[in-house]
């Protein structure tokens, strides 16, 4: 039987309350509709997406440390940890997957201590400011990526 390719969808602090929580900054979308979203756009790749939230960095860390052997890739919204978590970025280079790091929100317009994060410097990408959309772009490339397909180039002649 052919080995399942998946993705661990990773969301962290507080993006449980997606949908209620600071609708105005946030959206309406809930965890649930980040989670369907993702798991779409693998679908149409046939792929397979893990999702896990947490509000506890040691079970983001033990969910990393899980998908070594068993996920291809990882996609993660760390939410606060982005900014606080040394941990969640040594455990993401320690199981040496490929990522893709998501904020649903444009991190770089608004408060100065969201525009640090630990965890893009060892990220493939980085999506902001797409809303949940940045899910779907998120696992889009990083199947692209890991399948070898069109990778994305930039040309700097003529400007």
């Amino acid at each position: 039987m052919p080995k399942t390719t998946t993705l661990l969808i990773i969301n962290g602090p507080n993006l449980n309350l997606l949908g209620t929580r600071e609708p105005s900054t946030y959206g309406t979308a809930t965890l649930a509709d980040v989670e369907a979203v993702a798991a779409d756009a693998a679908g149409r790749h046939g792929w397979a997406v893990t999702c896990v939230q947490s509000n506890h960095e040691g079970e983001l860390v033990d969910a990393i440390h899980g998908a070594a052997g068993t996920a291809d890739g990882i996609v993660i919204n760390a939410g606060a940890y982005t900014h606080t978590s040394i941990a969640i970025r040594d455990a993401l280079t320690a199981v040496g997957l490929p990522l893709v790091e998501v904020h649903i929100t444009n991190v770089h317009r608004r408060e100065e201590f969201r525009h640090h994060s630990y965890l893009s410097a060892v990220a493939e990408a980085v999506i902001v400011g797409a809303g949940i959309s940045g899910y779907r772009f998120a696992v889009d490339h990083l199947i692209e990526k890991l399948a070898g397909g069109p990778s994305v180039t930039t040309s700097h002649e003529g400007r």
